[in-house]
């Protein structure tokens, strides 16, 4: 694989350095996913990445299972206006030491 350019490379960093706020509006927008979802398994998909974006976010652990487990998008809600107030602490996990842009 070629290697990158400096702007692939800028661009990856700039996307790594706001994957936070990235990951807060993708919670949101499966907020509304969630809520609009007609069949299982798009529900079913949106739960797991839910999951995913909580996760990565820091959301305590016991908050994440317990949204996971009651499947309902109105709690996953709540969780996301607590995090936009900031009423939650969020404990980002540990880096794996891998740089972004490493293949």
């Amino acid at each position: 694989m070629p290697e990158r350019t400096n702007y692939q490379k800028k661009v990856i960093s700039r996307y790594y350095e706001n994957r936070d706020q990235i990951d807060e509006q993708r919670l949101a927008e499966l907020v509304t996913n969630l809520f609009l979802a007609t069949t299982d398994k798009q529900r079913t998909k949106h739960w797991e990445t839910a999951e995913g974006v909580m996760t990565r976010l820091g959301v305590p652990e016991t908050r994440v299972e317990h949204v996971i487990k009651s499947k309902d998008p109105a709690v996953l809600a709540a969780v996301v206006d607590e995090m936009q107030r900031g009423a939650i602490k969020l404990k980002k996990p540990k880096k794996t030491g891998k740089s972004p842009d490493a293949s």
